[in-house]
Formats: C-alpha cells, sequence, structure tokens
C-alpha cells in the first residue's frame, strides 16, 4: 500500500547515474521518483527490459532527458519493491 516505506536507499556518489528497476504500481515508482530528486544522483532512469535504461531525469550534461543506454540491469539496479 501507498503506506509502505520504500527500502533504504544505498550511498549513491555524487553525479552517479541511479537506475530504477523492479515490478511495482506506478505510485511506488513516483514515490521513488521524489526520494531520489534530491539525492546527489547525476542521472535517473528507469530500466525497461526490451530497451535499456532510459533517462528521466537529469542534473548532469552527461546524460540526456530521453535518451536510451544500454547498461546490464544487474550493474545498475535500485529495485523499488520492498523485500519481504
Amino acid at each position: 500500500t501507498p503506506s509502505e516505506a520504500l527500502p533504504p536507499l544505498p550511498q549513491i556518489p555524487r553525479g552517479a547515474l541511479v537506475v530504477l528497476t523492479g515490478r511495482a504500481p506506478i505510485w511506488r515508482y513516483g514515490l521513488a521518483f521524489h526520494e531520489l530528486h534530491g539525492s546527489p544522483a547525476g542521472a535517473l532512469a528507469t530500466w525497461d527490459p526490451r530497451l535499456g535504461a532510459v533517462i528521466i531525469a537529469t542534473h548532469s550534461p552527461n546524460f540526456s532527458e530521453g535518451s536510451v543506454l544500454d547498461l546490464e540491469a544487474e550493474q545498475t539496479e535500485l529495485d523499488v519493491v520492498p523485500e519481504k
């Protein structure tokens, strides 16, 4: 439910690319986007298994919104689904 807390964020290095993965309702992704907006990450992406990492927000000149990066999900994931 929306009242469930997100998992704690790992240490995020300044300027890092954070890729959100996992099956979750859109409101859970919204909570994660809001939480990550104040982080030191340089860019935020969502993982699409057909495309790769799609940049959805950036504060870095190294990334542009809407671009797709070919990354391995296992190397970049920040799962928005809480562990049970």
